[in-house]
Parts: structure tokens; sequence; C-alpha cells
């Protein structure tokens, strides 16, 4: 019999509908393999008294006829969403212990459609980082394993995300994309993960980073789940001024795998010096995959491309600096105050002590190119470049319906090898950066494994608003792909 952990999160839902098993038996299962997990430190908090709630709550309404979407599905989210009474710290030491007395509108949606949560899932200290090695709750491991039994990194900053769907203890994830912290750890892990169109899912209740660029999406084991979660976390929100007031589409339903008469588009200026020969390789297989479902394939450009990475890192630690500087050490969170010390020290102690380096030096480059002096040559200098970005997309979509491109620059690299070298660390999201900088849909689908046996993602990039386009076409390369290699059990 196959285990309860080992389905996929639509076959736990049609299962739980046949009553072929119940909702407590469900969340049983994954408490016990989240307890054998922990040295992956994929959570910073275990809910298990929450997951079985839940599930109590989910097969009362089973046996009623009353379920809900997610009925007696456990979930777990991502440190970076406020979950009443559950500590909510960003993996950031400054927000350690803060427990919020209200819920985020995307953690709030999936309870309310029945889902439960078997925890907070681990991530880069405030999102800032692409290898889930900056946490304050220490480092996420991958469930994969590398060369001579190497440790790896899940990607990030949701990693914990994706570490705990590869490792199969959860049946999804929430996970947040500023530049490609769903689509990135969804490739190195071999699973699904999709960044919706900015504004798709409100942003109430997720500690921000950089506000322009935020967006939370769902991780999972395959495109269906995908699919059906994002279903639930999408929607109008009053409390977010940037939420899109427009119907949500069912998602699932649009899953064919059907791409006659479509054109997809592989731009140009993806293929960048020194990208590895298997990398190269996945993409034209994938580019053959949706032929065979029917598209066409055109070349397009995106001359813009080669100053995406730079603009980010403008764009993003200007919005960081700001955003964080509401963690002073007043109102709330870590408190540091010296002895005869002014408000001034306190700030300072309380900043150097609270916030990680990483943190701290993209706080620094933020405030750097906001000043006097520089705004105009770098900030608003990137702002335009980054309209230039979006016209590009938008000129590219006159030619074609998605775009195909490499997930990541490489598999999942060892734990350490990049620590040291921050330009290294960032080039990890050359290719996710621009589509996060046009706000468009995007998703990292598993396409095949690294010569290695490491998995490597296929993205697609959709229109603005076309999520159903983009997962049918990461439905297509799945469906093509048959990938089915999972990490073997060493934990």
């Amino acid at each position: 019999m196959t285990a309860l952990t080992d389905l996929t999160l639509g076959q736990m839902r049609d299962g739980l509908r046949a009553k072929d098993f119940s909702a407590k038996d469900l969340a049983e299962a994954h408490v016990k393999a989240v307890e054998a997990a922990r040295v992956l430190n994929a959570f910073t908090v275990e809910t298990p008294e929450l997951a079985l709630k839940a599930a109590e709550a989910a097969d009362a309404a089973l046996a009623k006829g009353e379920a809900k979407p997610l009925s007696g599905i456990p979930l777990g989210i991502k440190d970076l969403f406020a979950t009443e009474g559950v500590q909510s710290a960003a993996a950031s030491n400054i927000l350690k212990g803060f427990k919020p007395p209200y819920e985020s509108t995307v953690s709030g949606k999936l309870f309310a459609d029945g889902a439960g949560m078997l925890g907070k899932l681990n991530m880069d200290e405030f999102a800032m980082g692409s290898s889930n090695e900056t946490s304050a709750f220490g480092t996420v491991i991958n469930p994969w394993r590398g060369k001579g039994n190497e440790s790896l990194v899940p990607g990030g900053s949701s990693g914990g995300s994706s570490a705990a769907v590869a490792a199969r203890l959860v049946a999804g994830a929430t996970g947040t994309d500023t530049g490609g912290s769903i689509r990135q750890p969804a490739a190195f892990t071999g699973i699904s993960g999709i960044k919706p169109t900015y504004g798709r899912c409100s942003r109430w209740g997720i500690v921000a980073f950089a506000s322009s660029l935020d967006q939370a999406g769902p991780m999972a084991r395959d495109v269906r789940d995908c699919a059906i979660l994002l279903k639930s976390m999408c929607g109008f929100d009053p409390k977010d001024s940037t939420s899109l007031d427009l119907p949500v589409p069912d998602f699932e339903a649009a899953l064919t795998g059907d791409l006659k008469g479509k054109r997809v588009g592989i731009p140009k200026e993806y293929t960048v010096e020194g990208i590895p020969a298997e990398i190269d390789a996945l993409w034209k297989k994938g580019a053959d995959m949706l032929r065979d479902a029917g598209a066409e394939i055109v070349d397009i450009s995106l001359p813009h491309t080669k100053y995406a990475l730079p603009t980010y890192y403008i764009i993003a630690p200007a919005e960081a600096s700001s955003n964080l500087a509401r963690y002073d050490g007043v109102r709330y969170g870590l408190r540091e105050a010296p002895e005869n010390g002014s408000l001034i020290d306190m700030y300072e102690a309380t900043r150097s002590a609270g916030f990680g380096s990483e943190v701290q030096r993209r706080i620094l480059i933020g405030t750097y190119v906001l000043s006097a002096g520089y705004y105009d040559a770098y900030y608003l200098k990137a702002q335009k470049v980054r309209a230039l970005i979006q016209r590009d997309f938008m000129q590219a979509f006159e030619r074609c319906d998605v775009i195909l491109a490499p997930t990541a620059p490489s598999a999942a690299f060892g734990i350490g090898a990049n620590v040291d070298d921050p330009i290294a660390m960032y080039l990890n999201d050359v290719f996710c950066v621009p589509a996060s900088l046009a706000g468009l849909p995007a998703m990292s689908v598993p396409g095949g494994l690294s010569d290695d046996g490491l998995p490597l993602g296929l993205q697609i990039i959709g229109r603005p608003l076309d999520e159903e386009g983009v997962l049918n076409a990461g439905y297509a390369i799945e469906q093509a792909a048959g990938f089915t290699a999972r990490p073997e059990a060493w934990w």
C-alpha cells in the first residue's frame, strides 16, 4: 500500500472524499514524518496540535458531506506569513518569540478552505538569500544528496518549504517570491512552484521584503497540486492596496496539456556565458516537449535582460531598507538597550544584534542608493530600466503566449559553497529576476536530472494574469518529462 505521505495533494483530496482514509490518519502520518525528519531543519515551529485539530474538523465536515476544497490537507506555512498565536519570526533573531494576534490573508484563506498547519517553515532571514543559509534558525538541508553524500542547499528563500515538500513532510506549502524565491528552491528540490501575477495573492500579513516585488504562491509536488492551492490562495483583499479585484479562475480545470495553437518564445538573451551544458540541453529538450504538445516554438528577444540583476539588486534592497526601518526595538521584537545609552544607541544595538550579515548588507546597499546624491544615479535609473524590462516582455508577448527558460543556472550546490561570495549567490537568480521585475506569473517544473543525478527545473513565464496558460504549459512539460525521481530517505 502507498504510504499516505506519498500521495499528491490531489490524491489526498480525492481519497478523503472517497473515505479511503480519514483526515486524522493523514494528519498523524505527516506529524510522524515531520518528527522523523528534524535533521533537515525545515521547520522553525512544529504545530501538530493545530494539524490534528483541523483534521478533526475536516472529518466532521466530510461525514456530513460538507467538505471544503482543502478539507483535511496538511500544509506547511513559510515563516514569513503571520499565523495567529504561532511564532512568525521571518527566520530572524529580531522577531524571535513574536506571536501575531492576527492571521495573514493567504494563510487565513487556506485554513478557511479546510487545510491544517503542520508548522512554520524555515527560510532565509527576511527572505534575503538563495540558499537558506542566512536563517537565524540554522541552515535547511536539501533532502537530495550530492556526490559523495554531500549536503546540499535547498535553494532560497523558501528553502524550508521546498525541502518539506520534497521530503514528503507536507502535502504542500506556501512560499513567497521576490526575485525567484519560489521557483529556484523548487528547481533545486525537484518540485513545482508558481509565482502568480503581482497582486493575485494578498500581501497583507506577510512580512515585507521588497513591497513592489513580493508575491505569495504555492509549492507542491506537481502542477495540479499547485493549481489547487493557488485557487484557495488568490482573491481580492481590501486590506492590501496592491490586491487585484478580479475573479479567481478554476486553475485546475485549465490543465489539459494541449498546447495546439500556442506559441512558446525562446529568449536569446537567456543563453548566458558559461551556462552549463546540461542546463542548455534541458532547455532544448523542454522546447521539444512543448512542440510535441502542439506548440509552435519561436525565437524572441528581451534586450534589457542583461540589466535585470543589477536593477533588482538596487530596487529590492532600497525597498528593504525602508521596510526594515520599523524593527527598531521600540514596539515589538528584540530590544537591546545598553546601560546609560541613548535612544540611538538602543536602535544601533538592537539592529546589530537582531539582523544577520546578509540583511545588514542589503539594508546598507538600499540606504546608499536612496541617499541624497545617489538616488538619481541608482534608484531612479533602476526604475527606468525596470520599465524597459516590462516593455520587452509585453513586446515579446505579441509574438508568443508563454516563454520557456531555465529556472536556475545550476543544480543544487553544496552547503557553504557560495556563502563567502555574495555575487555568486546573487547570480543564482539570473533567470528568475526578470519576470519578478515585470510582475509576471512564472513557474518552475522539474524537467530532468543533472549528470550528478540532481533535479533541474524548467521555467514558464506568462502574460499578466495568465496563470492558467503558465500552469497548462507546465503541465505539458510535466507529462512529457515523466519526472518521478525523489530523494532517498537518509534522515
